[in-house]
């Protein structure tokens, strides 16, 4: 192990064995976290873990800062930048060892990813002079077989758990659901699974899209034996992941002609886009669109009857609807407190139920109220007893609803039932479409009761 001096850690010539990198990242990583924890918690009083590297204030948005929050990010920033500097010029002493492009530095930056380019880092052996100066095969040629299997292994092996970090990092750390977990992150993994498939020698191109959508495929199936995720959820991402797996996986297949001078640089697109649209996702505030869905029934009874049925209807049948039987959640009966606007209506789904105030009480025509509590919108499908993954709360909200009766020639009633709702889901055309018929078919569930209910009565 090579010995540092104190001006070598702050100039970027020369280069690093991977033991003296690890050790200087180790230790520099201890010093720098134990000086973090006493200044957030003597100065600011603020807790501070490791997760706080990624996210400083989990529970704040940068355009949410107030004073004190931002001295406190401003200080740990500050306090940084030598550690930043030091690291830098580190890693790229230890690239130039193992020699790899200087360019790859920029990985330092990225959340969560960087852990695992510092730990290749640790491991790649470092090469001699005479190899800088001989035609070298890539670091992925060494590594990676011949074979066709061993490649999709080898690949699938790299893109799989990298794939489940970047997702764990927007669900779990900064609680995303966007346009980096269900865009970004299934194009780039099926990207880089084929090109490092093809970085030995040319691949077909169904065997690139195989790759790219086998290592989507093993991502989802890893969420769900991880207990992170359900099968229903899986199901709803699966026809936006592939096609996005399926697209990258043939872009790669397009520039593996220059895979040895780009796999490096491709390889780091799966450790950098994804996790910084996450990031992004994270500190930029985005309302959400409120969306609005009408169903309506015509019903052989007055107003009158309806309107009973409406503002408190009875215990409705098990369900026969497949996607209420595989977990999403279903209205089960309606009690009102009181009557009148101002009065209560508890809506009970299957997961607990919809607290609505009236707003409007038009008996028999109009009954409109807004919505105060909502319960989760659906029980995961899962090998575990339960799980409670951050999308069941606060990312499908009813924001309120009506009930509508509208008299007939016939002396029948027009009931619609109308929903105004939003969703922190992105895409959000794409989720839209699963939670405009999820929604449509609460309301054909209980519009149908009442329907039976006021028929049988009239």
């Amino acid at each position: 192990m090579a010995r540092l001096t104190l001006r070598q850690l702050f100039t970027p010539t020369g280069s690093v064995d991977r033991s003296t990198y690890a050790l200087f990242g180790v230790l520099g990583f201890a010093i720098k976290h134990n000086i973090d924890r006493f200044v957030a918690s003597y100065f600011f009083h603020q807790p501070w873990t490791l997760f706080n590297y990624w996210a400083p204030l989990r529970q704040t948005r940068i355009t949410q800062l107030h004073g004190d929050q931002v001295r406190f990010l401003a200080v740990m920033v500050a306090s940084a930048l030598p550690f930043i500097w030091v690291g830098v010029v580190l890693t790229l002493k230890r690239l130039r060892s193992a020699g790899l492009p200087s360019s790859l530095v920029i990985l330092f930056f990225v959340p969560f990813a960087n852990l695992l380019f510092f730990l290749l880092l640790c491991l790649l052996p470092q090469r001699d002079a005479a190899s800088h100066q001989t035609p070298q095969p890539s670091t992925l040629n060494r590594i990676l077989p011949a074979g066709k299997l061993g490649s999709a292994a080898i690949s699938l092996l790299i893109t799989v758990p990298v794939g489940f970090g970047t997702a764990y990092l927007g669900a779990q750390v900064f609680t995303n659901y966007g346009w980096g977990m269900f865009v970004a992150l299934p194009f780039v993994m099926g990207f880089v699974a084929a090109l490092i498939y093809a970085a030995n020698q040319p691949r077909t191109r169904n065997g690139c899209i195989g790759v790219a959508c086998l290592s989507v495929a093993l991502l989802g199936a890893a969420l769900l034996a991880l207990a992170f995720e359900g099968i229903v959820c899986l199901i709803m991402a699966l026809p936006l992941a592939l096609p996005l797996a399926a697209f990258g996986g043939y872009c790669a297949y397009l520039v593996q002609k220059r895979r040895q001078h780009a796999a490096p640089v491709f390889l780091s697109a799966l450790l950098l886009v994804a996790p910084g649209i996450e990031y992004l996702e994270h500190i930029v505030a985005r309302p959400s669109p409120v969306f609005v869905v009408h169903t309506s029934i015509d019903v052989k009874a007055p107003p009158e009857k309806v309107w009973n049925q409406v503002i408190a209807f009875t215990q409705i049948p098990p369900p026969a609807e497949w996607m209420f039987r595989a977990g999403i959640a279903y209205p089960i009966r309606a009690e009102m407190r009181g009557s009148g606007v101002g009065a209560e209506r508890h809506c009970v789904f299957s997961t607990g139920a919809f607290v609505e105030p009236i707003q409007v009480w038009d008996a028999p025509h109009l009954l409109k109220f807004s919505v105060t509590s909502n319960p989760p919108p659906m029980e995961e499908w899962t090998p575990y007893h339960h799980i409670e993954p951050p999308h069941l709360h606060g990312f499908l909200v009813s924001e309120g609803g009506q009930f509508l009766l509208t008299p007939l020639p016939n002396g029948g009633t027009r009931l619609e039932g109308t929903t105004w709702y939003h969703h922190g889901l992105w895409p959000s055309a794409y989720w839209r479409l699963w939670s405009d018929a999820i929604i449509h078919q609460i309301h054909l569930r209980v519009l149908r009761h009442i329907q039976a209910e006021a028929e049988a009565n009239s």
